[in-house]
């Protein structure tokens, strides 16, 4: 790793000697004027860029119009301390305090807060009063009652710096549209606005945090987080458009490169070292390193060179090169530690920084960092059949950023790498087929680094099935997924802990798609980080389909180091077994607050008719003794919610007061309404439903397993922040979320809650008849589940054990082992189909499964003329002799070829059975039973 290290530092310092030898040209960060002639004539030819010009120039037009009236129109909405001009900013922790000092100039205010949630709607810009600057704070109208308001700048979310950003994205459009048409009217309007923004900016000092809390070291120089300091991109492409301009107009940019200076040791002392943020930073660094001059053109030496070290090799104490951040990737899964909507936008940002050097240097710099490539494949992994990523953490429902392939292709192309290029268009075609793409450019950065035409290639097949795997586990965010099926049949299961950044205190928490729609879906984050909502309920056990312990279970949301342990799953995480009737995964935690141990177990299996259903079975028990409640939590999109006993009688549910803090429970309990409850014993059905104009209701059936005085409570909960058009019907979108508790108030850890999800279609085959739940009284780690299928004739039992050790004899199986699945004729012995995993021994009839070492994955499924067998160690598998007494005969394969055959041995003492050894794993062993 050092010598790699040594190898890019080389190749970089290689780079940024070439950047220094354009050292005087400008501009240079999109563009360089050789190449203005060659961008001329795509935006002629290529509709898409041609659309994004016309549109820049269009919205322009009403601005020019303004200015051309009155030449302070845009300048004086300009957020600045116009009257005060104020030097010194004043913040108590996350919010903004006071400012005071006097500059020679007006300057620039600084930002209302850090919560972006804000009571108030932002003014137009015709709206904005010019030259506020008033004592009594912002003048904003109430989104609720549409009056307008005086309030403390701290009430009023990033508004300030929103109005701001949004006159500098006017100005940067002006300064493209200087650059590419020669008009001086565009530069006329830019440049007096850009100008008297850099002035503010340089006369204004760096905020100081009255707590001195850890604000201090997160805030800007125009916002309270480095990370969103989005307007220096628009000053420092200002600058490299104009810069001509400006030399004609000899205007002195001293001032301007000092800004650049100053904002970009800001950026370096300030921030968040390992995560997202440290990548966001070094995204702003990249821009500034890149407008700016050799470090020899200036005094303090503070030049191109100095900033891309600190971009790219030097780690400070608030910012990590970017050589070191790679090495926080998990290096065989290609998975960032954060939820699913961070690690996504973390590739994209990767890609825009070495998109931005790569046009300066022209060195291929991609081809040095592997692991961006791969991340970016990965991500599909996050992907619900629907083409949507998982909501775990603070994630939400959304697509994975065309602009993460866009670029990928625009650096094959470059470089001729023609296969890449092909295999990566075909997956943006297919994001474009499915219609959840349209090749667009939505701002300057897009419209010069992306590829005119997208090449596919003639196999446009690859679709999600060939960039997904059954099963894929990442470690490092503690998240394991299982899908099944296709289109109408697909299924799919996310498994998360709590680990890596932007993670949720949800235990082992799951979120379920079936029906086309994401049923079981996570909730999301809520307003703001900092607003009780997301406090108290979005980031908390309560909100997720989960287990709580005592109402109380709880730890610290955001920086997760609470993950699960996989004890045992099937397949193996990116592997595809040719078995493909089961997957599971078996997850074990400690809940920390109440010192609980907790284990899940959760299944999909393919029924006869080919839609699944999935099997969830948590145990939860204190190691220490006395009183305990634990309840198990579902959350399931729908409109309605019922519950029906064992003999489908409707319940008749009574309201309750309980479920609340002041039953005790924790405050995230306060965000349900409408709570009914009943206690039983029996085994019921929940029953929820969606109903959409046009289509059959859209039902989740859930078959859940009775205790001794189980409460059951029905229950409405805040809406899911994690939902998108993409994953729920969009009449849910914005609706509060059903959801069901089962408590006991006793542990449920040899009594464990078991359910089946069983969704369904109105109208459509149910492929479940009857789910039933059973325990062995001398097996107290044995849960039993019996499915009976569609047909009514076929039956599947679920045996599920703790561990591999734990022991258990039922209705004539015997297991040493963690689970067996055996799917029969309701009236025959002979076997569809036994699945068994985490196994050291099993019998059923005269079947068995012996290892001799470690817990085996055996799979032996019935063909037309016998059974084919998987194995996952070495294994001893014993067979029913037929009634022809004739001995079967074992083929054996690698890779796709025959490589032995042998015929199976009559196991001595027992004429009934035949044995046949495995002496290492097989993916395809044939069983010949007919003749």
């Amino acid at each position: 790793m050092r010598r790699i290290s040594l190898i890019l530092l080389s190749f970089l310092l290689c780079s940024f000697g070439l950047i220094a030898q354009n050292n005087n040209a400008h501009p240079r960060i999109y563009i360089t004027n050789k190449k203005k002639e060659a961008f001329f004539k795509t935006i002629e030819n290529v509709k898409w860029k041609k659309e994004l010009v016309d549109k820049k120039k269009k919205n322009l037009e009403k601005y020019l119009n303004y200015c051309k009236e009155d030449p302070t129109w845009l300048v004086s909405r300009l957020q600045m301390n116009w009257k005060t001009k104020h030097d010194k900013v004043f913040l108590r922790s996350g919010n903004f305090s006071y400012s005071e000092g006097e500059a020679p100039v007006p300057t620039v205010r600084y930002s209302g807060t850090r919560d972006w949630a804000t009571d108030y709607r932002p003014p137009s810009l015709e709206g904005v009063q010019p030259y506020f600057d008033d004592p009594r704070g912002m003048y904003l109208e109430h989104k609720k009652t549409g009056e307008k308001e005086w309030i403390h700048p701290s009430k009023s979310g990033h508004i300030i710096e929103g109005i701001n950003r949004k006159i500098m994205s006017l100005v940067e459009d002006a300064a493209f549209l200087y650059w590419l048409t020669g008009d001086e009217k565009y530069a006329e309007f830019a440049a007096p606005v850009y100008l008297k923004y850099i002035e503010g900016m340089y006369y204004r000092e760096a905020p100081l945090d009255l707590d001195n809390s850890g604000q201090q070291r997160l805030s800007g120089l125009a916002t309270f987080e480095v990370i969103h300091e989005k307007i220096l991109i628009h000053l420092t492409t200002t600058y490299d458009f104009l810069f001509g301009y400006f030399k004609k107009k000899k205007i002195d940019l001293d001032h301007s490169t000092a800004v650049f200076q100053k904002w970009g040791d800001q950026i370096i002392k300030n921030g968040v070292p390992d995560n997202n943020w440290n990548l966001f930073q070094a995204r702003f660094l990249t821009y500034v390193a890149l407008v700016m001059d050799s470090n020899d053109a200036y005094e303090n030496g503070k030049g191109r060179e100095y900033f891309l070290k600190y971009t790219f090799n030097t780690t400070t104490e608030r910012q990590l090169s970017i050589n070191e951040s790679l090495l926080v990737y998990d290096q065989e899964s290609g998975i960032w530690p954060e939820s699913a909507s961070y690690s996504t936008h973390v590739i994209t940002t990767l890609l825009n920084i070495l998109t931005l050097l790569d046009n300066s240097t022209n060195a291929n710099e991609l081809s040095n960092y592997p692991i961006i490539e791969k991340a970016a494949l990965a991500s599909f992994q996050y992907l619900f059949p629907t083409g949507y990523t998982v909501g775990f953490g603070d994630s939400n429902h959304k697509m994975l950023p065309p602009e993460n392939f866009e670029l990928l292709i625009s650096n094959y192309k470059k470089y001729g790498n023609t296969e890449k290029e092909t295999l990566i268009s075909n997956l943006l075609g297919q994001m474009i087929k499915s219609k959840h793409y349209t090749r667009k450019a939505k701002d300057l950065f897009k419209l010069f680094f992306y590829a005119d035409e997208i090449k596919t290639g003639n196999d446009q097949t690859i679709g999600l099935e060939k960039l997904t795997s059954p099963t894929f586990y990442a470690p490092n965010v503690s998240m394991f997924i299982q899908r099944m099926g296709e289109k109408e049949n697909a299924a799919m299961v996310a498994t998360t802990g709590s680990f890596g950044n932007h993670s949720h205190a949800n235990g082992i928490s799951m979120e379920l798609f079936a029906n086309g729609y994401v049923l079981g879906a996570e909730m999301g984050k809520g307003s703001s980080y900092w607003h009780p909502d997301h406090r108290e309920f979005y980031s908390r056990f309560a909100a997720h389909n989960t287990v709580i312990v005592d109402g109380i279970s709880d730890y610290d949301a955001m920086r997760g180091y609470h993950p699960y342990t996989l004890d045992n799953s099937f397949p193996n995480s990116k592997s595809v077994s040719h078995f493909d009737k089961v997957t599971f995964s078996k997850v074990s935690f400690l809940e920390p607050k109440t010192v609980a141990d907790q284990q899940r177990f959760t299944a999909i299996v393919k029924s006869t008719i080919g839609q699944p259903y999935i099997l969830d079975i948590f145990r939860s028990r204190k190691q220490r003794r006395g009183k305990q409640k634990h309840e198990y939590f579902y959350h399931n999109l729908g409109q309605s919610l019922e519950f029906k006993n064992n003999q489908g009688a409707p319940l008749n549910l009574i309201p309750t007061d309980e479920l609340g803090s002041h039953k005790g429970d924790a405050k995230g309990y306060d965000y349900f309404t409408d709570k009914e409850k009943v206690i039983t014993s029996e085994n019921v059905q929940a029953l929820f439903r969606i109903k959409e104009p046009g289509k059959p209701d859209n039902l989740m059936k859930v078959w859940i397993k009775g205790s001794e005085k189980q409460h059951i409570y029905s229950i409405l909960g805040p809406k899911s922040n994690a939902v998108s058009k993409g994953t729920a019907p969009e009449i849910l979108l914005k609706e509060p979320v059903p959801a069901f508790v089962l408590k006991r108030e006793t542990e449920s850890w040899e009594n464990p809650f078991a359910v089946v999800f069983n969704p369904i279609i109105e109208g459509k085959e149910n492929p479940i008849a009857h789910a039933s739940f059973s325990s062995v009284e001398n097996y107290p780690n044995a849960q039993i589940i019996q499915v009976e299928l569609n047909d009514k004739k076929t039956v599947d039992q679920i045996v599920v054990n703790t561990s591999e050790s734990d022991v258990v004899e039922h209705n004539e199986i015997y297991q040493k082992g963690v689970v067996s699945i055996l799917r029969r004729p309701k009236e025959s012995n002979e076997i569809d189909f036994l699945f068994l995993s985490g196994m050291e021994k099993f019998e059923y009839q005269n079947w068995s499964v012996i290892t001799s070492a470690e817990a085996a994955t055996v799979s032996i499924e019935r063909t037309k003329d016998g059974y084919l067998i998987e194995n996952s160690v070495p294994v001893t598998i014993g067979i029913p002799v037929r009634k022809e007494k004739k001995l079967a005969e074992l083929q054996l394969f690698k890779n796709g070829k025959l490589v032995a055959t042998r015929k199976a041995t009559l196991k001595r003492g027992n004429p009934e059975q035949m044995t046949i050894k495995l002496s290492e794993p097989y993916q395809n062993a044939i069983l010949l039973t007919n003749e």
